[in-house]
């Protein structure tokens, strides 16, 4: 292939925080048949998988994916991968991090919002399983909520709620706030959450919560809704109080090692866009570089927003001895 047609590569050195690595001898596969739209079944995944020499689990359907994995880790796989949407990613990836195994994400669903801050081509389904065969490993943050771990975020309040709707499943980060009001004008009733905030005040009537492993960037338009890294060490806090209920600015952002807030009752939520009811108190924490991830050498490396905030490369001059 032409040098110039090639798709970017991940840069291996200090600061991408890549390493080259030996390719696993075990590796064990997931699959979601159904996860967006059934993509995996259509490109062939599983037999393109065992081509080379990966163990592909096509999952059937109230399969029990967190034990089959710990099944895996304990039957001597040596890296563990899903293909599937974010909510099964986040389960195997905290199994993968409980046994100390790398992770493969395959992008197999319908948003794969994990794999672009992760850095991959998440067009590139297939090319995704280089990561078995030629990939470079970085270590990544992973949160958790009440024990759960997530790799993107946990919303809640009204957009809590509007996971539960069909109609707002694809709603992003940077719509969070058109979708609240959008739920709001339909007469929501919002869900009692108080928390404090890094300034030490409290908040009691909350719109919107999310909280995010690794915080977001809402400054960059090109790039809004998605993570400039996910080894800061910090969750991502959002929150937007109902409008009049306080003199302070409605909308507040920060980052934390860790965050609880109490609700009188169970509280809808979207961890990782599936929907779930918390217990009162929520508990979130950071666990930083608790996880290997393994991508394709031949992906970016960097989320979007990552390349936007980067530096432009240094060239040197034609004319430099």
């Amino acid at each position: 292939m032409d040098e110039a047609l090639r798709p970017p590569r991940v840069d291996v050195d200090a600061s991408s925080g890549c390493r080259r690595v030996d390719p696993p001898r075990r590796p064990v596969l997931f699959i979601n048949p159904n996860s967006g739209g059934g993509k995996a079944a259509r490109a062939g995944l599983a037999k393109r998988a065992r081509k080379r020499g990966i163990e592909a689990v096509v999952l059937a359907e109230d399969e029990d994916l967190v034990s089959a994995a710990r099944e895996a880790a304990a039957g001597g796989a040596d890296a563990l991968g899903m293909a599937g949407g974010d909510g099964s990613l986040a389960a195997v990836a905290a199994t993968a991090a409980a046994y100390e195994l790398p992770f493969v994400c395959v992008p197999a669903g319908t948003r794969n919002h994990f794999a672009l801050d992760l850095g991959m081509d998440r067009h590139d389904l297939i090319g995704a399983l280089d990561a078995f065969t030629d990939g470079v490993e970085r270590r990544i943050d992973l949160a958790e909520v009440n024990g759960r771990a997530f790799v993107n975020n946990v919303s809640l309040g009204i957009y809590g709620d509007a996971v539960r709707r069909s109609a707002y499943r694809d709603a992003k980060v940077r719509t969070v706030l058109e979708t609240a009001d959008e739920v709001m004008r339909q007469g929501a009733v919002l869900p009692a959450l108080h928390l404090i905030d890094d300034l030490g005040h409290e908040h009691h009537h909350l719109a919107i919560v999310l909280v995010s492993n690794n915080p977001y960037a809402l400054d960059y338009p090109l790039a809004r809704g998605t993570r400039p890294a996910l080894d800061t060490g910090h969750l991502g806090i959002l929150l937007l109080d109902v409008p009049g209920e306080t003199h302070r600015s409605p909308g507040r952002t920060w980052t934390a090692l860790r965050l609880e807030m109490t609700a009188a009752e169970a509280v809808h939520a979207g961890v990782d866009g599936e929907a779930m009811d918390l217990s009162s108190p929520l508990r979130f924490v950071i666990r930083p570089r608790a996880l290997r991830v393994l991508i394709s050498s031949r992906h970016p490396g960097m989320s979007p927003s990552a390349r936007r905030l980067a530096p432009p490369p240094v060239r040197p001059s034609r004319h430099a001895s």
